[in-house]
């Protein structure tokens, strides 16, 4: 089976701990869009409370916040004292981008407990961006038990103590904060971008010296970490110091290669240049804060709270290339790609990340079945720069989607030429896509030196583990090293409902049926509603004696999403259960007495990575 083929070229990863969510409000709701689809629900239409209220909940699930708008407003012409409502009208025009109006509805509600923690910045925002910093400082005040809450609402209130002119006031205040170890690379960030700012290089090198070289930091928050370094960088180039400037980039590079901001700044220092700081005033600053958290909590599942305060960053800071661009992958993520494609054209020409975000609407456009109009831009994204390994990456995805194998394969082919002859640790991905376009294409001689090469490049990359390790086992050669590979995915991965779907469905084919139960039942739970998964686990129920709970996951399968099931084999085994096992065989699926259909591809990397 397949997960998301969708390729993402730069992402956050999430602070791993649940109480960022602990107190998060029960109004929230997803991301907002640039651009809108169009809308065929007609609000004036709507003749009751109810029906505004339900259809507006529907347009929120969906996403689709210009609706969602319109029919709460509709809703409050029936019940204008509806607080419930006027709170998600609110957080709907936050997330839809209209700032000036989520703002007007702030004030409304600024005395509403229930939505207190988004008034209080949003009206603290709007504050800083007039220079009323004293008003911003008493409006963010913070006094709750919620660390995410007290950390984002304290360096946005020692932001404003630094656009009033008490810049001390603003360090003491980050400095005493107490906190968890996960504070340490956000407040050494804000604490070195307020130095600066001060005019003490001292005190900020020594900041954000810390930020960088923290063991914690790129896993916490590598977009933090990353506009630290070049925060660093850029006052070493101020100061003169051009060669410790061009070392806080080797920092950088070191941990996350290819970062085409940092590229670009490599060649503005390298050509004598001091380009400027990002942070530039308490706004810039008070927008960094939320960018910053914004970013660390990005994963799967925290679409809601992460586009709030994206989008309350950019709102203030509205030519942050980086802001767009995990807007556009939140998006994506979502399954929007038009709206992804809005965010993603509004990234300055001038901007470093101008290509980034090229490349990720090249995948947008895919997304909206425009794949010829994808196929062209990302080749002429190729052609522009044959160098970049990240356009090989981009095209090969479209491919992919589109089956397209033979030409998945002559892309990676190109793609390992431009490496040459020695490969590097990130190098894998492009071996690693190359085997799995000659799998594909059924030449097994040529794909499996590519898996063995993406592990020599990376030997604990799970997915290149799941995949080589699941296709060994279904070859029938090589088991116990097939098996292994398996189980040490599972261990790298142990909440992805693929990878555990394929050690289930390895147990399986090797006919030891009760391991397989114990994994596809746990797979079914970390991933429903994939008619992969119900379909193995019933094959599995099956050979265990559980029959009627196998017909309940067969028929499960057939009202679930998943594209590499045989809907017409799985009501034949409705009908007629498996047939028996050919005893002489070495694993059940090379059962003469069982013709088994095509075993289903293993989990493909979740390529948002």
């Amino acid at each position: 089976m397949r997960q998301s083929s969708t390729l993402f070229l730069l992402s956050g990863t999430a602070l791993v701990t649940a109480l960022f969510f602990a107190s998060a409000p029960n109004a929230a709701t997803p991301e907002a869009k640039p651009a809108q689809e169009e809308v065929t629900f007609e609000a004036e239409n709507v003749g009751s409370f109810a029906g505004a209220f339900l259809a507006a909940r529907t347009a929120d699930v969906d996403h689709d916040y210009k609706t969602a708008i319109t029919l709460y407003r509709k809703a409050l012409e029936f019940d204008p004292a509806n607080i419930e409502i006027r709170e998600r009208l609110m957080i709907s025009l936050l997330l839809n981008g209209q700032f000036e109006d989520g703002l007007a509805e702030a004030e409304a509600l600024k005395e509403d407990e229930a939505v207190e923690r988004i008034t209080t910045i949003v009206r603290g925002l709007d504050a800083i961006r007039d220079g009323r910093f004293d008003e911003a400082k008493t409006l963010v005040a913070y006094k709750g038990p919620n660390d995410l809450d007290r950390l984002t609402q304290t360096l946005i209130g020692a932001w404003a103590d630094v656009g009033a002119g008490k810049g001390k006031q603003a360090m003491d205040t980050i400095a005493k904060m107490s906190g968890p170890d996960w504070f340490k690379v956000f407040t050494d960030y804000h604490l070195g971008a307020m130095a600066i700012e001060m005019g003490e290089p001292g005190t900020a090198r020594d900041h954000l010296t810390a930020a960088i070289t923290s063991q914690e930091a790129v896993a916490t928050a590598p977009d933090t970490f990353m506009r630290a370094v070049m925060a660093l960088a850029r006052l070493e180039a101020a100061e003169g110091n051009k060669q410790k400037a061009l070392d806080a980039i080797s920092v950088g590079d070191g941990m996350i290669s290819n970062y085409a901001p940092l590229k670009a700044l490599r060649e503005s220092i390298e050509n004598g240049e001091t380009p400027e700081q990002q942070i530039s005033d308490a706004a810039d600053g008070a927008a960094a804060v939320l960018f910053s958290v914004g970013a660390a909590l990005n994963r799967q599942g925290s679409e809601d709270m992460v586009s709030l305060y994206l989008q309350l960053s950019h709102s203030i800071d509205q030519d942050s290339a980086d802001t767009l661009i995990l807007l556009g992958g939140i998006a994506e993520k979502l399954e929007q790609p038009e709206r992804a494609i809005g965010y993603y054209e509004q990234v300055p020409e001038d901007s470093p990340m101008r290509r980034i975000s090229e490349l990720q609407l090249g995948l947008a456009l895919a997304g909206t079945d425009k794949v010829e109009d994808a196929r062209e831009h990302l080749k002429e994204l190729i052609a522009s720069d044959p160098s970049d390994l990240r356009s090989y990456l981009a095209y090969g995805s479209v491919l992919s989607d589109a089956k397209d194998y033979e030409a998945m394969a002559a892309n990676y082919d190109k793609a390992v030429e431009v490496i040459g002859p020695v490969a590097g640790p990130g190098d894998w991905t492009i071996y690693f896509q190359r085997g799995i376009a000659y799998e594909r294409l059924k030449k097994w001689e040529q794909a499996e030196p590519n898996f063995l090469k993406a592990l020599e490049l990376n030997a604990e990359q799970p997915q290149v583990l799941n995949y080589l390790g699941y296709s060994w086992v279904d070859m029938n050669r090589n088991l116990e090293d097939g098996l292994d590979m398996i189980r040490r995915a599972v261990e790298l991965r142990p909440d992805d409902g693929y990878v555990v779907d394929s050690l289930g469905w390895a147990y399986y084919r090797m006919g030891r049926f009760e391991d397989a139960v114990t994994e596809l039942e746990r797979a079914v739970q970390l991933r429903a509603g994939d008619a992969t998964i119900n379909d193995h686990l019933g094959d599995a129920y099956w050979r265990v004696g559980r029959k009627l709970e196998a017909v309940y996951q067969w028929n499960r399968a057939l009202i679930s999403e998943g594209e590499d099931v045989n809907r017409e084999q799985i009501n034949e085994k409705i009908k007629e259960g498996l047939p028996p096992l050919d005893p002489t065989a070495t694993t059940a699926d090379k059962s003469p007495a069982e013709p088994a259909a095509p075993a289903p591809a293993p989990a493909q990397p979740d390529k948002k990575s």
